[in-house]
């Protein structure tokens, strides 16, 4: 899905740190027409772009192109990473050189998630001016809350110094890109089998629950096999994953248009119970769904019934 990152003309891109501890709210597979880069600070971060998992530890910088469909799958509790994108337009008024024009590809060679380890001092630089860029934005409580560009209707991303903003964006891009171009990094995709992409597919798109003898099935392989595959490829159980894009329908639903209660947006997202949501909730966010879905009790109260 093409994402809108709603970013008025004045803005070339943004940059935010997402923090597990803030409940940054899971996010479907997407895609937008801004380049991105994540630099994990902490904890790790796994993602599936393509056919492929990839799971980044404290240090390492990659990146996502314009063409690269990707969702983050896991995210260890300690989390904490730097987000960033780039328009077309900044990335076309900062690389005229030869060497920089692969940034306005849609993809990168072979569709491969590019990345690179970065050294002590360069991490502290690039940490150093994200935090720079930050400054004169929204909060980070906010930027987590709305996924750093804006999940609700009404949100829009801010800044009180564009130019400044798009100087250090700029400078930030260059830089990061040098350190990659340097990088003889090994390639750290996993494969994932076809049994593994069916259930991804099959579970993205169901309503409701398939169980696991009937999904492996559907995949063409035995429960066993597809209970342990599953984890062992893209990194967390079939059920936690199914669990996370349950929470994504959750949040669709609550955010759309249409106005509903907690409990209608609950069983619409394919969760059996009101328990088995609130057990599910509290692990992702430590905390009452009540605290951040801004519901009233007569809601719960319904949904519990």
């Amino acid at each position: 899905m093409l994402e809108n990152l709603k970013l008025r003309k004045e803005y070339g891109g943004f940059a935010f740190l997402a923090e597990d501890a803030h409940g940054v709210p899971w996010l479907k597979t997407h895609h937008h027409r801004e380049l991105e880069i994540n630099l994990v600070v902490r904890g790790s971060v796994t993602y599936v772009v393509g056919q492929s998992r990839y799971t980044f530890p404290q240090g390492e910088l990659f990146w996502l192109f314009p063409g690269q469909p990707h969702r983050v799958v896991h995210r260890s509790a300690d989390a904490q990473y730097h987000v960033a994108v780039f328009k077309p337009s900044l990335i076309r008024s900062c690389c005229h050189s030869e060497e920089n024009q692969l940034l306005l590809d849609e993809r990168p060679p072979r569709n491969a998630v590019l990345h690179c380890t970065l050294s002590p001092s360069a991490y502290s630089l690039v940490c150093q001016t994200i935090s720079s860029v930050m400054e004169g934005g929204p909060d980070a409580v906010t930027l987590n809350r709305e996924a750093g560009f804006g999940l609700s209707p009404d949100f829009r991303y801010e800044h009180r110094n564009p130019d400044f903003l798009n100087a250090g964006l700029a400078h930030l891009l260059l830089f990061c890109w040098g350190r990659q171009r340097a990088s003889a990094d090994l390639d750290r995709a996993v494969r994932l089998h076809p049994s593994v992409l069916k259930a991804l597919e099959i579970i993205r798109g169901e309503i409701g629950e398939v169980d696991l003898e009937n999904l492996a099935k559907q995949c063409g392989v035995s429960p066993a096999y597809l209970s342990r595959t599953f984890k062992k490829q893209v990194g967390v159980p079939l059920n936690g994953y199914r669990n996370t894009v349950r929470l994504e329908r959750f949040w669709a639903i609550r955010q759309g248009p249409k106005q509903v209660t907690l409990a209608e947006a609950v069983y619409a997202a394919g969760f059996g119970s009101y328990a088995q949501f609130h057990k599910v909730y509290r692990a992702t966010y430590n905390r009452q769904p009540r605290a951040s879905t801004g519901d009233s009790g007569d809601s719960q109260k319904t949904a519990g019934r």
